[in-house]
């Protein structure tokens, strides 16, 4: 019972889109695990670059069937407009992609919630106001509403007039919004069901046939195990379980059917929005990364915060994960520094920390301590082995790979599928 799981190693972006595209060739079905349109994996076709949020990356093979599992939340929205630009394309989705019928909604109210409750808060999250966060709230508070209850007309009107009773008073009192209007919802939402009616099914019971023919599955996740809402950097991190376990509970696969997992991670690290960053460069240095890498985001094209590479926290997350290889994406980005700086340590005075440190407070104090590591001041593109990288390039990986104690199997050196080496 082969399934992958693809999981982002850092605080998301890591490149996850590509090296599920470039994966996906060698597999039966790609699997959408966890999070919503909040999340963007840009892939290459063709030439032309496309950002999915919420369709998995393997929809661009045409031998491919595509899943977008129960423990994704679904904005109809983004749903229609993704379906929409891949068949404009000439790629085919009916008959190829499947929805849980278990998957969550996104409504109206759960927008204005989310971007209201960004503005005035305290201490901002820097969420994308997607909506993500009060669908989540509400799928585990139990009045959530789900791709089935669409088929249930009184079912679904009664959910959605309680909750938007509950919601409108929310908007009104305490945001001082406008109200949503029921009857235009509940309009657009029984079309949205028209809609997405031929691609809704069981899926946890399709995968488990699958499974049982002995299929390749490769399970999907949005952001990276440093943003999960367990195991991430509370409060800063996403709403759901982007880690590896999160593909059990998000698909309904057994854990026992798990052979491989893959953390995707930076050559060197970025995060978006609030939160720690040890490695964090707010100079120059950090904004020539993030111009060299073009570091801004696929969902809201926000510049991302870029940083050295972080060895402690890619341990850490090794470890939560399972992480049985790695792939290393954007090493060509380092192509343009003499010197390169890695964090391998954490020491706050005098004491250095055994671990990753498990609240922000601890983390926001943290000194990184660093390796500097010798830089190989060429380019990289046009490369197509190994043995051809510049020494101090494969200096560099064998370093990463004796302080995280995980093979690299896999090096990503430009946004086309061509430009990925893989180790023999």
């Amino acid at each position: 019972m082969p399934v992958t799981v693809v999981v982002g190693a850092q605080w998301g972006d890591e490149g996850k889109g590509k090296i599920v595209d470039f994966l996906a060739r060698d597999a039966n079905i790609v699997a959408r695990y966890q999070g919503g349109a909040n999340a963007g994996h840009t892939v290459t076709y063709n030439g032309q670059r496309l950002v999915l949020h919420l369709i998995p990356s393997g929809i661009l093979h045409p031998q491919v069937n595509c899943i977008i599992g129960n423990g994704v939340v679904i904005d109809p929205v983004a749903f229609r407009e993704e379906v929409a630009m891949l068949e404009a394309l000439g790629i085919r989705t009916v008959g190829r992609l499947y929805v849980s019928n278990r998957a969550h909604l996104i409504m109206p109210y759960h927008k204005l919630l989310d971007q209201a409750q960004e503005q005035q808060a305290l201490q901002p999250i820097g969420t994308t106001g997607r909506g993500i966060g009060p669908a989540y709230i509400d799928k585990f508070r139990r009045s959530g509403i789900r791709i089935v209850d669409l088929l249930h007309r009184e079912v679904f009107e009664a959910k959605l007039r309680a909750n938007l009773e509950e919601n409108n008073t929310l908007l009104r009192t305490l945001y001082h919004t406008d109200e949503l209007d029921v009857e235009s919802i509940v309009q657009e939402y029984l079309e949205f069901d028209l809609f997405i009616d031929p691609y809704v099914t069981d899926t946890a019971a399709l995968l488990a046939e699958a499974l049982r023919e002995g299929k390749h599955i490769i399970a999907e996740g949005a952001q990276g195990a440093l943003l999960d809402v367990d195991h991430g950097t509370y409060p800063y991190v996403t709403s759901s379980n982007p880690t590896s376990g999160g593909a059990c509970t998000g698909l309904g696969i057994p854990p026992t059917a798990i052979t491989q997992v893959i953390g995707i991670a930076k050559a060197y690290t970025t995060r978006v929005g609030y939160g720690p960053f040890p490695t964090e460069q707010t100079d120059s240095v950090g904004e020539r990364l993030r111009q060299l890498g073009q570091e801004f985001g696929a969902t809201t094209g926000r510049p991302r915060r870029c940083g050295w590479l972080d060895l402690v926290a890619l341990r850490y997350s090794a470890m939560l994960n399972g992480i049985t290889e790695l792939a290393l994406t954007k090493l060509d980005v380092l192509s343009h520094f003499t010197e390169i700086p890695v964090c391998v340590g954490y020491r706050i005075g005098q004491k250095r920390l055994r671990f990753f440190p498990p609240d922000c407070a601890t983390l926001e104090q943290v000194e990184p301590e660093y390796v500097v590591l010798p830089g190989w001041n060429q380019p990289l593109n046009g490369i197509v082995t190994v043995e051809k990288l510049p020494k101090a390039a494969r200096r560099y990986v064998a370093f990463v790979e004796e302080f995280v104690k995980v093979p690299v199997r896999m090096l990503s050196l430009g946004p086309e599928r061509e430009e990925t080496l893989v180790y023999p």
